[in-house]
């Protein structure tokens, strides 16, 4: 049988089905809701604008919050970075690239019983500090490690 054939008649067997649970009522359409989020932070262009638009005060250093990310990273436009929080009671973890127009990069709410570990990308226009910022029991933590961007990916 023609594979093209056989995508079609997928398809509109799977567009029958939502047609009958459209018209039996099982599914209605709705609007989408933007997400509530924190305009304030994601316009923050330092740590401090970041954490005030949290409501948080000063961080404290910690050694529990690991960032695993390349050192020199030959393609700004996508660094994987990856951060895990040892401490107890993680609520948020966010990445923040300190020479980036918009310093917040991410921000990831964690409910409880959650394992304390994200994974991203992000941008990167130049050689600059990224900072894990992490919200526990309450109050907020900070690593910090820099990474490289090399220009035209030539590693140097």
């Amino acid at each position: 049988m023609n594979e093209q054939r056989r995508l079609v008649l997928k398809a509109g067997g799977g567009l029958g089905v939502l047609a009958l649970a459209y018209a039996a009522g099982l599914i209605q359409p709705v609007a989408a809701v933007a997400a509530d989020w924190n305009q304030t932070a994601f316009a923050g262009k330092s740590l401090d604008e970041v954490l005030a638009a949290f409501g948080g005060s000063a961080p404290t250093e910690s050694k529990d919050i690991d960032i695993t990310a390349p050192d020199i990273a030959e393609n700004g436009a996508v660094v994987p970075i990856t951060i895990e929080s040892k401490l107890a009671k993680t609520q948020a973890i966010s990445l923040l690239v300190e020479k980036n127009p918009s310093a917040l990069s991410s921000h990831f709410e964690l409910p409880e019983g959650t394992d304390p570990y994200v994974m991203t990308r992000v941008k990167m226009g130049q050689t600059s500090h990224v900072v894990a910022l992490v919200k526990a029991d309450g109050k907020f933590f900070f690593a910090r490690r820099e990474i490289k961007v090399t220009l035209g990916g030539c590693g140097g």
